[in-house]
């Protein structure tokens, strides 16, 4: 299952806290390297949500990286998850996204497997009137799927290669765990899906999401419609390790963001617009009424979004040095109105592949990509507010970028 982690040859450079070498962006070998060390390593995985499988027998593809898993709940009620590969022959045992059944069984041979991964079912194991078949020691104890580490907080699951690693809730920390107690403190409903394959790099929208600067000038819509700000309130927290992350934006009045912006002398929006249909922005005071954007991260590949109304995750998985997918799960609560959830639907049209503010992002790192593709050398800059990993009080900071690199450097073994 592990393939011999041989180091790419990498040259930081010596600014290491605010430059980051294109090459982690481009290169197959720190690609390998890092299904190695983050996604088979000792990383907590996020994969999905208990609400997505409620019943005994639910299942759940999903991947952990870029190998395919299998996430199902048990007769007894509890998690298990598994490699999605067969014993056999190595085929795909599930191959659809998620449903419900008691016994999973490849298709090629037909080998069976119940919920916990165990082997149940060989065709043609003693053969036919005693020709073929297996010997008769053939024991199906030793041929389970990959049994993998399961373990769930507020109903968020994770999943690790790893048998022995700290526990979720010392990997999210008690800088994290608050915020996700707010937004998974009572019971949630699964509203929808959206999912896009983007031609970058995953770590550029790792980049993306820990970055406040970039969100009141790529998102003119952010802007204009006061939903994000530079100048509004909020700012950045990090963990201990940089690893995982929340940006927050509170509103000010509109007298207060006009005259920061015009102090400024910024132009990122333009007072007097308005939209054909305004109950996209009408919202809902909930949680703290004053915030308009909550982004938190959980290292590698978590996103939890709060934009006004419209709540989701995003999973981010590696398919390629070039290449990644991200899959968006829409939720509400099961105590909401009808009102509230048209709210979040209408609302989700924020985010998603034709977001009318995510769009921007996949498409600003697929130019990173393309632009960067033939200068492995060269190096990004990400000095904004400083060279210091610090919490910050204010959203013009490149702080949580830094603080990824930091960390990843570290898992990675790349020394500064």
């Amino acid at each position: 299952m592990h393939a011999v982690d041989v180091a790419p040859q990498i040259a930081w450079p010596e600014q290491a806290d605010t430059r980051v070498p294109y090459q982690v962006f481009v290169d197959p070998a720190i690609y390998e390297r890092e299904q190695e060390r983050i996604f088979r390593g000792p990383v907590w995985n996020y994969v999905g949500l208990e609400a997505e499988l409620p019943e005994p027998g639910d299942f759940k593809a999903s991947f952990i990286g870029d190998t395919p898993i299998v996430v199902t709940r048990g007769k007894d009620g509890r998690l298990h998850a598994f490699v999605n590969r067969c014993a056999h022959r190595g085929s795909l045992v599930c191959r659809e996204l998620r449903g419900n059944r008691m016994t999973h069984t490849c298709v090629y041979h037909q080998w069976s497997y119940n919920l916990e991964g165990d082997l149940i079912g060989v065709p043609f194991r003693k053969g036919i009137e005693g020709k073929g078949g297996y010997d008769a020691d053939f024991d199906p104890g030793q041929h389970a799927l990959h049994k993998l580490t399961i373990d769930s907080y507020q109903g968020l699951i994770f999943v690790s290669f790893a048998r022995e690693l700290h526990a979720l809730e010392d990997y999210l920390g008690p800088d994290m765990r608050p915020w996700i107690d707010r937004l998974f403190g009572r019971p949630i409903q699964i509203l929808g899906y959206s999912r896009q394959f983007i031609r970058a790099n995953w770590k550029l929208y790792a980049e993306n999401v820990r970055d406040p600067y970039h969100a009141s000038l790529l998102h003119l819509f952010h802007t204009t419609f006061g939903l994000y700000r530079s100048s509004m309130g909020g700012g950045v927290t990090m963990d201990e390790q940089g690893r995982h992350d929340m940006v927050q934006s509170y509103k000010r009045t509109e007298e207060q963001e006009t005259a920061a912006y015009k102090n400024a002398g910024l132009r990122t929006y333009k007072k007097g617009y308005s939209l054909a249909d305004p109950s996209l922005l009408q919202s809902r005071p909930e949680l703290e009424p004053q915030l308009t954007n909550q982004i938190q991260t959980i290292f590698p590949g978590l996103v939890l979004q709060q934009i006004q109304n419209t709540l989701a995750t995003r999973q981010v998985l590696p398919k390629a040095p070039d290449r990644f997918e991200l899959i968006f799960t829409y939720f509400g609560y099961q105590d909401d109105d009808d009102e509230l959830r048209a709210i979040r639907l209408k609302q989700a049209n924020f985010v998603g592949p034709a977001g009318l503010i995510s769009m921007e992002d996949g498409h600003a790192t697929e130019i990173v990509q393309q632009a960067i593709v033939r200068d492995r050398d060269a190096a990004s800059y990400i000095a904004f507010g400083g060279d210091s990993v610090e919490n910050q009080g204010n959203l013009l900071t490149e702080t949580a970028i830094r603080g990824f690199w930091q960390y990843y450097r570290g898992v990675m073994g790349f020394a500064a």
